[in-house]
């Protein structure tokens, strides 16, 4: 199983970036995916989740409203888009997959997820 997240990157604040993650090894169109995230002074976050439907989506409060999550299931990928960047979102960003949405929610550790990708948002 592997999951390869893509897209992030140095953005100035305000800014814009789309994440990617492919997952490949098994099928996960039956699999809840989400983003997580590990910032300079946090403990891992937790950033947002997508259904298997993909209709039913969550977000952490700090994202709200500003990061979408989507997902693509004939391409096994997972999306998202950020806006309105803050120097505060600046960390490494994880794809992760899970059976349970809660899994997410509840801040337990997820059965697969990335290496992570670096975002850095300068001010």
């Amino acid at each position: 199983v592997e999951l390869e997240e893509s897209g992030g990157g140095l953005v100035q604040a305000g800014g814009s970036l789309r994440l990617s993650c492919a997952a490949s090894g098994r099928a996960f169109s039956s699999s809840s995916m989400a983003w997580l995230r590990q910032t300079p002074d946090k403990e891992r976050e937790f950033v947002a989740a997508v259904s298997w439907t993909g209709s039913s989506t969550f977000y952490g409060d700090p994202v709200k409203g500003r990061f979408t999550i989507s997902r693509d299931n004939a391409k096994d990928t997972v999306y998202l888009q950020m806006s309105s960047l803050k120097p505060e979102d600046t960390g490494v960003y994880y794809c992760a997959v899970d059976d349970s949405v809660a899994t997410f929610l509840h801040g337990d550790a997820p059965d697969y997820w990335g290496q992570g990708t670096q975002v850095t948002v300068s001010s």
